[in-house]
């Protein structure tokens, strides 16, 4: 642990000495507005330009970019942002981990070259989080934003959304030319599926009246079918690891996500939490031994009160209790997601839990209020009001709808039924676990199935061996997405790093510490990585006492 409060330390210092100290030059500026401008600038530079009317991302047309994001970022480089308040700072900050993510891209990553999985197109459900998990092109088709039957100006949205399909999955049989094994492999399933998808759009109402709507999605269903053929004969030459390595990981989580730790300080905060866990649970069932066994839900009937009773709780206890301020927009949100009755059998880890008592999930669908919060109350900061580029919001996202689970146990939610504790238990060991297999996958001492093999056998009760589709989407997106595997241990980390600073700044000023001013606060910085809503809340930019 010393080693790990020392690197992390030593990150955050790396982080703020480059970060708070841009280089000047003779041009430089300090005016906000020029950084808000900038911002406008950068995003548009962001988006490729098209090929055959789908984002271009050949190897030519990013060589011959390069110089203009270069100028992007000496622009950045250039604005000074002494005197400013911390907010524009932290704004600052945004930027500049946005322009490393695609320095980050360029270099190492490469999506469009090693990932068969970021030419997937059609996407059926909305994410919990900001964006789509994981790396995405520029171009892709929402489903769930379209209601059938389309409406004329739906319908021609939808049109010219498939027409890149085709166009797209050509260009990605001249760029993938990675040798990614695990990615490659595990791609061709999410390619697969996206022409499952296609067909099953067909039976939507007033699509197969539709001739020029059926034309548009047998081309697409065609040239995905193409690029299965394609793939997996292509796989077969296919012998590379898939893990970006320690030194690359570590870059990457401090100077893109802005997460001050290193692979290795992961690893052990990982192991720590896992082990936590598991002696929590123990724990937790002594202590409810003379308990009857917690009853599941067995039927739609069954299920649909419970679920009925458990959001009533959750939402009551953050009100009556003053955790959060209960806004009018977050029953609805969470009411859209409550799930359904499903058969024991059939039952992934999550609904598993779900069907004991669905409070401890609930409290992780903290993200649908985030999401409502966007759309309600829009961020004052344009730069934050939408969401950060390559998944820079997982550690507070995840990493808060992780910590929450475990606060709002601690608050008193399941004073009426103490069982419950157990099932948070179970979620933090689970979250552990799946996030120190994707460590060992990064650093390629591990195949993405060996990874895998730590997430099923270190999740208690076999939950995770009930149903494989979710093991294997899981650690496919930690491979996809570095560090997205681990936000949710260390965003949760994270999370009570500033709950405890914040604490400490509160009592050393004299003034009381509320759970409520905390969350709100936090909550109306909008979705930036937590360690900068740390340095907004505190003013403090050390770390744990350093």
């Amino acid at each position: 642990m010393k080693y790990l409060l020392s690197t992390f330390f030593l990150g955050v210092i790396m982080l703020v000495t480059i970060s708070c100290q841009p280089q000047q030059s003779p041009a430089s500026t300090s005016s906000y507005e020029d950084l808000v401008g900038l911002f406008r600038e950068w995003r548009s530079f962001e988006k490729p330009p098209l090929l055959d009317g789908a984002p271009d991302y050949t190897a030519a047309t990013f060589n011959k970019r390069w110089p203009a994001f270069k100028k992007l970022q000496a622009k950045l480089q250039a604005i000074d942002t002494s005197g400013w308040p911390v907010a524009q700072q932290v704004d600052w900050r945004l930027v500049w981990a946005e322009m490393n993510g695609y320095d980050f891209n360029h270099r190492i990553l490469q999506p469009w070259v090693r990932d068969p999985a970021f030419y997937k197109s059609l996407y059926t459900e909305q994410s919990d989080v900001p964006a789509h998990e994981g790396p995405t092109h520029h171009m892709i088709t929402d489903l769930w934003t379209y209601a059938f039957p389309l409406d004329p100006e739906a319908r021609d949205r939808l049109l010219n959304d498939l027409k890149v399909i085709p166009a797209l999955n050509t260009q990605a049989q001249r760029n993938l030319t990675g040798n990614a094994r695990d990615l490659w492999v595990a791609g061709i399933r999410e390619i697969r599926t996206q022409s499952e998808d296609l067909k099953a759009m067909e039976s939507l109402p007033g699509v197969a009246a539709d001739a020029t709507m059926m034309a548009a999605i047998q081309a697409a269903i065609t040239s995905t079918d193409a690029l299965v053929t394609w793939l997996e004969k292509e796989a077969k030459t296919k012998t590379g690891p898939s893990g970006i390595g320690k030194d690359n990981y570590t870059w990457y989580q401090q100077n893109v996500h802005l997460v001050p730790l290193t692979w290795e300080d992961e690893v052990m905060l990982l192991k720590r939490e896992l082990t936590r866990a598991w002696a929590s649970l123990k724990l937790e069932e002594h202590r409810n031994r003379k308990l009857p066994p917690l009853p599941d839900a067995d039927s739609p009937e069954a299920y649909a009160a419970l679920a009925e009773q458990s959001a009533q709780s959750l939402l009551n206890f953050l009100a009556q209790e003053d955790i959060v301020t209960v806004k009018d927009y977050f029953e609805p949100a969470l009411r859209a997601h409550l799930g359904k009755f499903v058969p024991r059998e059939k039952r992934n880890f999550f609904w598993i839990t779900a069907h004991y008592d669905p409070r401890p999930l609930y409290s992780h669908f903290y993200h649908w209020f985030e999401l409502a919060r966007m759309v309600n109350e829009p961020n004052p900061s344009e730069i934050r009001r939408g969401p950060l580029l390559y998944n820079i919001f997982d550690s507070r996202n995840e990493g808060t709808a992780t910590a929450v689970e475990e606060m709002f146990m601690q608050a008193g939610l399941y004073d009426d039924n103490p069982q419950v504790r157990e099932i948070v238990y179970i979620m933090i060991a689970q979250r552990a676990a799946r996030g120190l297999g994707s460590l060992f996958a990064h650093a390629n001492d591990m195949t993405m199935e060996e990874a895998g093999g730590i997430h099923s056998e270190y999740t208690p009760r076999g939950w995770m061996k009930t149903e494989k589709q979710l093991l294997l989407f899981e650690q496919h997106l930690y491979l996809r997405q570095p560090g997205y595997g681990t936000s949710y241990i260390t965003g949760k980390y994270l999370m009570e790093n500033a709950l405890a600073e914040y604490a400490r700044t509160q009592e050393a000023k004299g003034q009381p510490f509320t759970i409520k001013d905390f969350l709100d606060q936090l909550n109306a910085m909008g979705n930036i990585p937590i360690s900068l809503g740390r340095w907004q809340l505190t003013g403090q930019m050390d770390y744990l006492g350093h």
